[in-house]
Formats: C-alpha cells, sequence, structure tokens
C-alpha cells in the first residue's frame, strides 16, 4: 500500500487521519482510492468535470508529479504522495 499525506485543511474529510494508505497503481488510481473512502475529498480536490483544481499540488516521494507523468504516474508500495494544496493569503 502507499501512503497519501493528507493536509491539516483536509484532514475534517477524512475523520481527522494524518496519512491514509491505500492501494493504486497509479497517482490517478490513489486518488480515485481516497474519494471512495472519503468521499467528501472529491468536492475539495476536483472540479464538477472531475479535473484537478489547478491549486493542488501532488508530490510523489517529493517530486512534483506535473514533471512526471502526472495522474499516469506509477507508484508503488513504498511510495508517500503529499497533497498540498496552494494556500493563498496575506494583506
Amino acid at each position: 500500500m502507499s501512503t497519501i499525506k493528507i493536509p491539516p485543511v483536509l484532514r475534517p474529510a477524512v475523520g481527522g487521519e494524518r496519512q491514509i494508505a491505500l492501494e493504486g497503481a497509479t497517482v490517478g488510481e490513489l486518488l480515485d482510492a481516497l474519494y471512495e473512502a472519503h468521499p467528501d475529498v472529491r468536492t475539495q480536490l476536483q472540479s464538477d468535470d472531475g479535473t484537478l483544481h489547478r491549486f493542488v499540488n501532488l508530490y510523489l516521494n517529493d517530486e512534483d508529479v506535473r514533471t512526471l507523468d502526472w495522474l499516469d504516474t506509477t507508484v508503488d508500495g513504498r511510495d508517500t504522495l503529499t497533497i498540498l494544496p496552494a494556500m493563498a493569503g496575506g494583506s
């Protein structure tokens, strides 16, 4: 199983978990498994057409998946997927 690290802003949607172990052969499959286990997360990460919001950053073992094969990036049981929604703010 691969590990998905959950940022604080998404933890209420996953029962407060900091990380979740799920099965999947690609980043996309891991996200689908996350959505199946915790449906409320989907609306926070995806738009209505099923694409990830542009402010959602995904890192597989500290590498931005945009520089790899995006959602088709292969994962194995030793990998860690980190979800980092971009934060805006300031005054």
